[in-house]
């Protein structure tokens, strides 16, 4: 009996230790587990193309490019490809606008994993590692900068007129699908209405030689604010417009009104972008142009101070042009540009303002913001506001800047009793045949008041 005792109180330690053991067990090969590569993502910018390896954790990389044919090579010592990731089918519309052409990979028996990427040109690779950060994991980066030979250079001066861009123009209807924004009377929706506005004012600008516009959401559907401006930045946009319909309590408010970020907003912005280091390389667009994924912080602060004012005295100016548009066909609700601390304007690198059309819980201002005569009024002064603006302030390399820069400078001369063509001709020193064409006259007669434009002598 005594024997028995002794033998049932040993078991049971010694199944508990067994188990220990195998706990232990379990843990050490987890911490000797081999990364694991669970995605592959490619995408194309202006300047480069960038490969993003989504990781179990962080990993040893080499990687070193081949000739004939092209090829990068990159080896990850002791890591697997995830099955489903090895067995994805890539079409070329995979590959469209990237440095590369294809992407294989060494044999599943290898015990290292080698990727290699076809090329279709030669380029300058550069690697690092990022730190899980919101939605992400660990991520091994790849970015491909091309590189260009002396032939290429030649080959490609005479067409530098053909890389002259666009302005781009980033248009948020604010809201949508589940998000109805403000409903106003006459169940006036306030994402209903920004939609029309926002579509109206995106034809404008494509219609205009040199603009191009970028809708946020085309449809009925909700897109998260950081989603917005994350879709301007990847269509580098010049500028980011978001159309709201404001809303009060009474039904006595109304007026249209123009925002842009406060300068609270702008330093809380900058401090979250030195914090999340992810958005470093992400930085494209806009006045800054900045790139910060090789900076450290100090320096990277520095420079998200001096993009972040660019930006809001961008944002500022071209606010003032849109209420001056504004104003002729809307009551305002404030005359000068206001500042909030809106996430949707938090732009480091593209000046943002956020245009309240009118109060849709106003009735008048609500039957107004229904109808599509109103809303295409609204369009077109923000239109005439933000081009005014660009007018003055084109981006370099766009096709307005060229344009701008090629249009003569003129100056205007009011007519006085006794003046003649011939007179005002030789004082400035300027043939009559150019004051005749730049003023569009068919004959010399000339009346008093009216107002000539004479082109500037440089």
């Amino acid at each position: 009996m005594t024997v028995n005792l002794r033998s049932s109180i040993f078991g049971s330690w010694g199944r508990r230790r067994f188990c220990g053991l195998v706990v232990m067990w379990f843990l050490s090969s987890s911490a000797f587990a081999s990364p694991t590569i669970n995605s592959i993502r490619l995408h194309a910018s202006p300047e480069k193309t960038r490969l993003v390896f989504d990781v179990s954790e962080p990993l040893d990389h080499t990687l070193f490019v081949l000739e004939n044919p092209l090829r990068l090579v990159i080896d990850l010592p002791g890591s697997t490809l995830k099955k489903s990731v090895r067995g994805q089918s890539l079409g070329s519309k995979y590959f469209k606008g990237t440095a590369v052409t294809d992407i294989r990979y060494s044999s599943v028996k290898q015990a290292d994993l080698r990727v290699v990427l076809d090329l279709a040109e030669s380029v300058k690779p550069r690697s690092f590692l990022l730190n899980p950060i919101a939605q992400y994991g660990d991520r091994l980066v790849v970015d491909l900068f091309p590189t260009l030979t002396g032939e290429s250079v030649l080959a490609t001066e005479p067409k530098i007129e053909q890389r002259l861009r666009d302005i781009v123009v980033a248009i948020d209807p604010g809201h949508g699908g589940e998000d109805p924004g403000a409903i106003g009377p006459g169940k006036t929706y306030e994402k209903t209405v920004v939609l029309a506005i926002a579509k109206r004012l995106a034809d404008r600008f494509n219609a205009e030689p040199g603009f191009k516009a970028v809708l946020t959401r085309g449809g009925d559907y909700y897109v998260a604010h950081r989603a917005r401006t994350q879709l301007a930045r990847d269509n580098q946009a010049d500028v980011f417009i978001s159309i709201h319909a404001d809303a009060w309590k009474t039904a006595s408010a109304s007026g249209a009104s123009v925002f842009a970020i406060s300068q609270r907003g702008a330093t809380s912005e900058t401090a979250r972008w030195i914090a999340e280091k992810e958005n470093r390389a992400d930085l494209i667009g806009g006045v800054g142009s900045v790139s910060l994924d090789d900076k450290d912080d100090v320096l990277a602060g520095v420079l998200l101070d001096l993009s972040m004012t660019a930006s809001l005295s961008a944002s500022l100016e071209m606010g003032a042009e849109v209420i001056k548009s504004i104003s002729p066909i809307n009551k305002l609700h404030k005359s000068n540009v206001e500042q909030a601390s809106f996430i949707v304007l938090k732009s480091p690198d593209i000046p943002s303002i956020l245009v309240e059309t009118g109060f849709i819980s106003n009735p008048g201002e609500a039957k107004k913001l229904r109808t599509a005569a109103h809303q295409k009024k609204m369009a077109g002064a923000i239109f005439k506001g933000v081009s005014s603006y660009f007018q003055k302030t084109p981006p370099e390399g766009t096709v307005l800047a060229q344009r701008v820069s090629q249009s003569p400078r003129v100056m205007a001369y009011k007519i006085k009793s006794g003046d003649t063509l011939s007179e005002i001709a030789q004082r400035y020193r300027v043939s009559q045949g150019a004051l005749k064409s730049l003023n569009a006259l068919k004959s010399d007669r000339l009346r008093v008041g009216q107002v000539l434009k004479i082109p500037e002598r440089s």
